[in-house]
This record gives structure tokens, sequence and C-alpha cells, in this order.
């Protein structure tokens, strides 16, 4: 995987996304395919999410998909993350929940809020290196939340 990655803002079609997540499936706990119908589910964030895409070779590699149309409580929701496995390690989802965080302080977000099976330990490591906290549990799953500072401070 010497290919160089190009992050991007909306670029894939509503099949690239769906042959995406189809391709992580089974790396999402619990499986993708158990929780929603995958071509629907594609559907819904090509028509309501904003997305920040990883891409390589004319491949879709690395997806994180946000909803951010709560303007009155200003809280946007991250619905998805996900990389291709081979892709895995490489910082391509903390690059993508970078790039996510800092639209949505552009925006004027208060706060990002996801839901991640508790036993993913890798994604909650992620979640908490990107400053999330795990605010509730409602096992198996647990919400981590993550407040914006809206001003000019940036993180290194």
């Amino acid at each position: 995987m010497s290919e160089s990655v190009e992050f991007l803002l909306n670029k894939a079609s509503e099949a690239e996304i769906s042959d995406h997540l189809s391709s992580c499936d089974t790396d999402f706990l619990p499986p993708l395919s158990s929780r929603v119908e995958i071509n629907d589910y594609a559907k819904k964030i090509m028509s309501k999410a904003v997305r920040f895409e990883a891409w390589s070779g004319g491949i879709l590699v690395g997806l994180v998909a946000a909803y951010c149309n709560d303007q009155q409580k200003r809280i946007a929701y991250i619905t998805s993350v996900s990389v291709l496995k081979a892709w895995m390690g490489k910082g391509i989802a903390a690059g993508l929940m970078e790039l996510c965080i800092e639209h949505m302080k552009v925006l004027g977000m208060r706060q990002i809020s996801l839901e991640v099976a508790e036993d993913n330990t890798s994604a909650v490591k992620l979640y908490e290196k990107s400053g999330f906290l795990v605010c509730k549990v409602n096992a198996p799953f647990v919400t981590m939340d993550l407040p914006l500072e809206n001003g000019d401070e940036h993180e290194p």
C-alpha cells in the first residue's frame, strides 16, 4: 500500500459508498448488515450526510459520514467510520476524524456525538484520541461526545 491517499469531501457516488460499506461490513461490530440494509444506508448517507473520504487509485478506502442538520442544538452525529481492512493502521481514520472535527467547528456545531460497540476497543481508542469521551453506556453500545470549541484555537 505505497499509493498515496487523497482526502476529499462528498466525492463518492451512492454506489461507491455502498460498495465501500459492503467491503467493510464484517469489520463493523456487530456487522453493519445485521443492523441496516447497506444499499438503503448508502442512499441515506449520500443524501443526508457530510462525507469525509479517503481515496487511493480511484478506490474509496476510508469514509466518515456525519449528519449535521441539528441547527437548533448544533450537535453533529457521526453515523459511520470505516476503512478498508488493507488500509487499516495507516492513520486514515484519524485523518478523516480530524477533517470532520475541523469541518464541524467551521459550521458552528457545539458538539459531535457518536455511538460505538463498547467491545470495539480499536474504535473507542480512535475516538478517545480524537478527544471524545464516553458519556452514556447502553450495552452493548456506548455514546461518546466531543464538545467543540468554536474559537480560533487549534489543537496540534
